[in-house]
């Protein structure tokens, strides 16, 4: 698409109450947007277009400078992707009100759509950072692409855990592309864009104000086969990515938690009203692999390998699996060691970084990467 074809994407998108479904009417009647962007004021209020929208439109359209814009964005080396372009997205383009044009800092590759969302509370615990590297990493390593929202917390957890292990992830802004939100995440949004990409929906000079995120999350949501909450209070900003992709007919998935600590809360209450609980990346693989192209099947996740120090080790080990959590109670009824014994070698190999305690007093081997 030539430089000049983007001045319509451009000029109709500084228009926040313009819809994919209002330019998609435009382009029936003009074949491109520029040609729309030139239409008389009668004609445009033919495609939909509330008074409201129209007459913002048009002041918009008396000093808008789509030059300048495209040399700015050439500059910060970003791709304009119109929903019209081959290489849009496709599980976006199927959401009910799909941005009409995408702002992209990195590569976005046809691999990306074999993805999940991972998201969660920005304050989150050890536990809840532990538990996305955990289900994050081996999965990342076998080609599935990490989407979350560049927040501290959890969203920061899922990228790096996916950059740790050489694989791909993208940030979804609630800002433009030229600005950067939280603005201390600079580090980890270059590392991003190496190994992946952001990606914005909203006209350059946009700040993350508050009305952007929920508009932001479903894009988070839309551009993977699921959604993955780790750590997220009753009201946290994440279970709002769980009403998109339920909205979008996605699958959702939850960590649990603590009952008694308030991050868990809210992934707790997702898993009592039927999402999937999940301590594991077999747990995901289990639920989308038969309906989207993940990369890995169940059965090839596999422990980290290790050769036990003392026959006790090698007697708890024998009772755990990579795929499935287990009460320390089963572990000491099948192992026949004293519970104190049990609990010692499981504190030992959890220091190891072999086995990983899932939630409270349930263990599991941690995944090769």
């Amino acid at each position: 698409m030539s430089a000049e074809a983007f001045h319509g994407w451009l000029g109709f998108n500084q228009v926040r109450s313009l819809r994919w479904a209002h330019l998609r009417a435009l382009l029936e009647r003009y074949q491109t947007l520029e040609a729309a962007w030139h239409a008389p004021a009668d004609a445009l209020r033919t495609a939909g277009l509330s008074k409201q929208t129209l007459e913002a439109l048009l002041r918009v359209r008396k000093t808008y400078d789509a030059e300048s814009a495209l040399r700015q964005l050439k500059r910060l080396g970003v791709r304009l992707l119109p929903i019209t372009e081959p290489d849009y997205p496709p599980l976006l383009r199927q959401i009910a009100d799909p941005p009409p044009l995408l702002y992209v800092r990195g590569a976005l590759q046809p691999a990306d759509q074999n993805a999940l969302a991972v998201v969660g509370t920005r304050g989150a615990t050890e536990y809840g950072k532990r538990m996305t590297a955990h289900i994050v990493e081996p999965l990342a390593s076998n080609g599935v692409t990490i989407v979350s929202g560049l927040a501290h917390g959890i969203d920061a957890s899922a990228h790096q855990a996916a950059l740790r292990v050489g694989g791909r992830t993208i940030a979804v802004l609630p800002c433009s592309i030229d600005r950067l939100y939280p603005v201390d995440q600079g580090a980890l949004a270059a590392q991003i864009m190496a190994s992946g990409c952001l990606i914005s929906e909203f006209p350059l000079g946009t700040k993350a104000e508050r009305h952007n995120f929920p508009q932001r999350n479903r894009v988070i949501s839309g551009l993977a086969y699921g959604v993955l909450v780790v750590e997220a209070a009753e009201k946290s900003g994440a279970l709002i990515t769980v009403d998109c992709a339920l909205e979008q007919g996605r699958e959702v998935f939850a960590v649990p938690g603590n009952a008694l600590s308030p991050a868990s809360s809210g992934t707790n209450a997702l898993i009592r009203s039927g999402a999937t609980l999940t301590t594991s990346a077999a747990d995901i693989l289990q639920v989308l692999a038969p309906s989207a192209p993940i990369a890995i099947k169940p059965s090839q996740v596999q422990p980290v390998r290790y050769t036990p120090e003392s026959d006790d080790e090698a007697c708890v080990l024998r009772h755990l699996r990579a795929d499935q959590a287990r009460h320390i109670d089963e572990i000491v009824r099948q192992s026949g060691l004293a519970a104190s014994r049990v609990g010692a070698v499981l504190t030992v190999l959890e220091v190891k970084g072999i086995v990983c305690q899932t939630s409270a007093q349930y263990y599991s081997l941690v995944m090769a990467t």
